[in-house]
């Protein structure tokens, strides 16, 4: 190894072991605040997680599925042909986040997670005759309102509740269907992230991230929560916005891209900041702005279909931040949560993606001027985009604590970063240890 694979070898250790010390800081301090005014409201900070060592039916698989990727995968990547990966990488990250969810049982694991207290299945029965709940929407945001909505239902536009709504309609009723949708649905991301890091930087560097997109850490939370559903729809928008900058079908590509930004921003406010993405994407995309009328044209169709029937954005959102702060957002200390956040992102994006990101900083440190040339900055500044995005929503004070479910659509698209490391293997054994610990020592709240 020569000397400047030595250098930068080192300079990743110690962006690895700054970003430990982070996890540790934040779990040390978190324990001594919650032990003394448990205004965290977390009991295994700074995750919403219980201490709960635990073997479960998807251990083995889990364990195959890992090891498969570390050994095989880099290599497979570089060699299958294009659409072949993209399926494979969709079935291995199908694979991996089941048998996650799965350690912990059909029923903790899945079926029950989004039938709980506060989670939108619970207000499916509200939504018989759904003109009228959205009319009535913000009339039920506020804690203090007459049979005011659960807390995740108050907390999101409609269109995330009338997801589980729409599947009970059709005989997709009850947790387990719900949870099976959002793992299918979630990881789909992995595809739409590597056909946006192929149009916006090229082929190697999309070969190179996709087994790291496979084996997330954060694939804990896809399986199963709401955001990653979440996590698929924004990441298909910004795909689709790549492919419609760099001349793929731009008129139709740009109107796909502009219908599921417009259903993001429906499925959750915070989703708003993906505006960020979209920004360096078409930065990145060298001034072409023919999708752009068609990219307005397709955002305006989901709110023109909510407004017309009933849901003023606006106006529940200027409810909801009265409502984050009569829950536990208004308990919650903002001086831990503004950087105990990022301890989260540690956990939920792994040691590979941080020390891309150094890599990614450095390679835009050093190229200043041309930001844009070459398929490594541009990958640096897609992903840089997204952390920027979360420095935002973190600072907001609207995302104090379980940011390892809130923050995933972003995080990833922290995750390709990895595709500037060397050693591979060495880094993606990294990624599953970390995950399969996560899942057999904690149980999480998601």
């Amino acid at each position: 190894m020569n000397r400047d694979l030595r250098r930068d070898l080192r300079r990743d250790l110690y962006a690895v072991g700054a970003a430990a010390l982070l996890v540790v800081a934040a779990a040390l301090i978190g324990w001594s605040i919650q032990r003394r005014d448990g205004t965290l409201r977390v009991n295994w900070p700074p995750l919403l997680a219980d201490w709960g060592p635990h073997l479960g039916v998807g251990t083995p698989a889990a364990v195959l599925v890992a090891a498969a990727v570390v050994v095989h995968g880099p290599a497979l990547a570089r060699r299958l042909a294009w659409r072949t990966l993209l399926a494979g990488v969709w079935a291995a990250a199908l694979a991996w986040t089941w048998s996650l969810a799965l350690i912990d049982g059909w029923h903790r694991g899945i079926a029950e997670q989004l039938t709980t207290r506060q989670e939108y299945l619970r207000a499916v029965d509200r939504f018989d005759d759904i003109p009228a709940a959205l009319r009535d929407f913000a009339a039920h945001i506020l804690a203090d309102a007459p049979d005011n909505w659960p807390a995740h239902v108050a907390g999101h536009p409609p269109g995330a509740t009338l997801t589980f709504v729409l599947l009970d309609r059709i005989g997709l009723g009850g947790g387990g269907w719900a949870g099976a949708f959002c793992i299918t649905v979630g990881t789909t991301a992995t595809v739409a992230i590597l056909l946006a890091v192929r149009a916006l930087a090229d082929e190697s560097h999309a070969r190179r991230a996709a087994p790291f997109l496979v084996l997330a850490p954060a694939a804990v939370w896809v399986g199963t929560s709401a955001d990653g559903y979440f996590t698929a729809v924004a990441a298909w928008a910004v795909a689709l916005l790549a492919l419609a900058v760099t001349g793929h079908r731009p008129r139709w590509t740009g109107l796909g891209s502009g219908l599921l930004f417009g259903l993001t921003v429906y499925l959750s406010y915070g989703l708003t900041l993906f505006a960020v993405i979209g920004a360096a994407v078409l930065l990145l995309g060298t001034g072409r702005l023919r999708p752009l009328p068609c990219l307005a044209a397709g955002f305006l169709v989901v709110p023109a279909v909510f407004t017309a029937l009933g849901f003023d954005w606006w106006e529940a959102y200027r409810l909801l931040v009265p409502r984050y702060y009569q829950g536990v957002g208004g308990i919650r200390p903002y001086g831990y949560w503004v950087w105990a956040n990022f301890a989260c992102t540690v956990l939920i994006v792994g040691p590979a993606a941080v020390a891309g990101l150094r890599r990614c900083g450095a390679l835009l440190i050093g190229r200043r001027g041309r930001l844009t040339t070459g398929p490594a900055p541009r990958l640096a500044l897609l992903v840089l985009s997204a952390l920027l995005a979360l420095v935002i929503a973190d600072l907001s004070g609207m995302s104090k604590a379980e940011t390892e479910r809130i923050w995933l659509p972003f995080a990833f698209w922290l995750l390709p970063a990895a595709a500037l490391l060397p050693a591979p293997r060495a880094w993606l054994a990294g990624q599953a240890v970390l995950a399969l610990l996560l899942n057999h020592l904690l149980v999480t709240g998601w």
